[in-house]
């Protein structure tokens, strides 16, 4: 095949229509989901439809283990919302710190503050799972809306913007957890991280296709968890106690999300490569316990993303000129779009802006979850893991 002049061989063809598919399949997918925020911020917009005013009582379940520092921090936040009837119960997991005697002064102040706690010393293979459990069990509302000890609400409408989307019918809520930003390479590379997960499992359930929230900032019914009966799947687990209900339970029909600047909560982000690598070691541990349909998808961008890279290189290294020239635009066509789409979510939320580090992260991140998930210490040092 000749064009201006230029033979394409069979081999030349087979990797540019290799590129084509991985090109757009990943245009696809960032304007299908990445850009599902942006796209049901721009609806909302034009019709808050879908949203209701009332306020049903609601109750915040935290769990706490050695937390005092954080809960002296950022329990106030909580407690000062500007919402008409909610309590927040914090589950002090067998603390050992001054925690306990930090909720009882702190009760004495704050009415709508109830506590529980898990005995010290407790056997349970994932003692968080039974700390929600019982702050679950001891929540006196039907609506469940769970965060952490390190979180800080972006502002007192955190519950009434969870709240609006508790219309009838609806049993998940999710809603994003951000981390909060300082100026070190490794706390880009985290909320880069943090930004894209939220971005792909929030747009999946914008589809139709929900298959996991954060703890951070997640509502549910509280008998929804009684019907899955609680934890108890997956109680060999040291995680999963977010994720794996909503992978199990949610669906296109009961699932709502919350996307308002005002309902994200803020968390306090690991300091170092290593402990971050750990704690997503922690949450790649679950995947494999999702259902096979949410496997498929999951795997499915970052093979095309490879593949993508991939043939785009060994173009540029055996190509002629009209498909270096054909793959090279492509390539800037996809980094452009993923420039803007990434950019405006963050602002739309009140991160940081991705250039360089963008190009960089979409690289490294997927092979980073490959190392864990084969190489890495899953398995071998999993049972080390803690839930915090």
């Amino acid at each position: 095949m000749y064009i201006a002049n230029i033979e394409f061989t069979v081999f030349e063809l087979i990797l540019l229509g290799l590129f084509f598919i991985a090109f757009f399949y990943q245009l696809y997918f960032y304007f299908r989901y990445i850009n599902g925020v942006l796209s049901y911020q721009r609806k909302l917009k034009k019709s808050n439809t879908g949203l209701q005013s009332s306020q049903p009582g609601v109750s915040v379940v935290i769990c706490a283990r050695d937390e005092a520092d954080n809960l002296r921090k950022f329990l106030p936040y909580f407690l000062d919302q500007d919402y008409p009837e909610f309590e927040i119960i914090v589950v002090n997991d067998g603390s050992t710190d001054d925690s306990e005697l930090l909720l009882t002064n702190m009760k004495e102040v704050y009415p709508k503050l109830r506590s529980t706690f898990v005995p010290y010393g407790a056997t349970n293979f994932s003692t968080k799972k039974l700390a929600l459990t019982l702050g679950i069990k001891a929540a006196k509302y039907d609506w469940i809306l769970l965060s952490d000890a390190d979180c800080m609400p972006e502002s007192k409408a955190w519950i009434t913007n969870m709240a609006r989307n508790f219309n009838q019918g609806v049993e998940f809520v999710l809603g994003y957890g951000p981390y909060l930003t300082e100026k070190t390479a490794v706390n880009r590379l985290i909320t880069y991280d943090t930004l894209f997960i939220a971005l792909q499992y929030l747009g999946y359930a914008l589809k139709g296709k929900p298959y996991m929230g954060v703890g951070r900032n997640m509502a549910y019914r509280k008998d929804v968890f009684f019907r899955m009966k609680g934890f108890a799947s997956n109680l060999h687990l040291r995680s999963g106690d977010d994720d794996l209900m909503v992978n199990a339970a949610a669906n296109k029909f009961n699932t709502k999300v919350e996307i308002s600047p005002e309902s994200v909560t803020w968390s306090e982000p690991n300091k170092t490569l290593r402990k971050w690598m750990f704690q997503k070691e922690r949450h790649l541990s679950v995947s494999s316990f999702y259902n096979a349909k949410s496997k498929f998808r999951l795997s499915l961008e970052p093979a095309m993303r490879g593949l993508f890279y991939l043939s785009f290189i060994i173009v540029l290294i055996f190509g002629n000129l009209i498909s270096m020239i054909t793959v090279g635009t492509l390539f800037l066509v996809r980094t452009v779009s993923q420039l803007i789409i990434i950019n405006k979510s963050s602002k739309h939320f009140g991160g940081r802006n991705y250039f360089l580090s963008l190009f960089v992260f979409d690289i490294y991140l997927p092979l980073v979850s490959l190392y864990l998930v084969t190489l890495g210490r899953i398995g071998s040092k999993s049972k080390q893991i803690v839930w915090k």
